[in-house]
């Protein structure tokens, strides 16, 4: 897919490769071959897109593997007899792009929304490469008790008329560009978020994400969102650096507090004025903070 639309401080040349037959993943693979790897995952509704500034401030350095999940952003969006869109497609195209990249050593798990799922879903097998982590407004664990799923989360998961709004008027990727930041975006950075979703075929990567939401016995996720809930606190030992949006109305102070149980040694940054985006709310405070985080710590 092209976007004919500027993409603010996102200078960089995508690069794409079959990450199964007839399919292709765009994705960033920017900074020096030698430097030490970190791997940003984004969730739904965003991109590749939700890094870009991050991206910018490490690939002097770091080298930075940005893929965009098969249906979304810049990446092919095949229809539901082509692609299998489950939480463990997604952990195995990760596995499958690091492949194609030759990345066989150490990395940083960089992770926001479903990325942590799939991230920490990939860990599940290769925990001993994961040697850092920046955790932002995710989850990898079942829903705490103390967290029902919203309403508009159920709507659109449960309901033919969710997937109708999700699908047919753009409503997930349109409606979390206003409400996913406390400080409104730039619009040209709002219609950068929302172009990929353009059409009722290119989203739908957007509504079956949601319908992949693991709420117990019988969701195809269900069993890997319990192990990595049992996993997380393995990798306490190893350097995690958390930042958090408070106000986020499905990733709140109970999945922060799940993060910070797990990984009590982590550095915390929560911002009671940013929200889900919270790299589009405080990046300038945050991305100094996350560079000196990794040259602090070397793999």
């Amino acid at each position: 897919m092209t976007i004919h639309l500027p993409l603010p401080d996102y200078p960089f040349t995508p690069q794409r490769f079959d990450v199964r037959p007839g399919i292709a993943m765009s994705y960033l693979d920017e900074g020096p071959r030698d430097g030490e790897v970190v791997v940003m995952l984004h969730g739904n509704p965003s991109w590749s897109f939700y890094w870009r500034k991050l991206v910018l401030g490490l690939r002097d350095r770091y080298r930075c593997i940005v893929p965009d999940h098969v249906g979304m952003g810049l990446s092919d969006k095949p229809s539901d007899d082509r692609y299998r869109y489950t939480l463990q497609s997604r952990i195995d195209d990760v596995e499958t792009l690091l492949d194609h990249l030759g990345i066989e050593g150490d990395v940083t798990l960089a992770v926001h929304d479903w990325g942590g799922g799939i991230g920490f879903g990939w860990g599940l097998k290769h925990a001993s490469r994961i040697r850092r982590l920046i955790v932002t407004n995710t989850g990898s664990f079942p829903l705490p008790a103390s967290k029902p799923l919203p309403r508009s989360l159920k709507f659109g998961r449960d309901s033919g008329l969710g997937t109708l709004l999700i699908r047919g008027v753009n409503a997930f990727s349109a409606v979390a560009s206003y409400v996913g930041v406390e400080n409104r975006m730039p619009d040209d950075v709002r219609r950068a978020y929302v172009a990929p979703y353009d059409t009722w075929a290119n989203r739908i990567a957007t509504s079956r994400f949601v319908q992949d939401i693991p709420l117990g016995e019988g969701d195809a996720a269900w069993p890997l969102v319990q192990a990595m809930g049992r996993k997380l606190s393995e990798y306490a030992d190893r350097p995690a650096f958390i930042a958090w949006g408070l106000r986020d109305f499905v990733f709140d102070k109970h999945f922060l507090k799940g993060f910070t149980d797990a990984l009590p040694n982590a550095q915390v940054h929560a911002f009671e004025d940013a929200g889900h985006y919270v790299l589009e709310d405080k990046a300038d405070v945050l991305l100094p903070k996350m560079r000196g985080f990794l040259d602090a710590n070397p793999l």
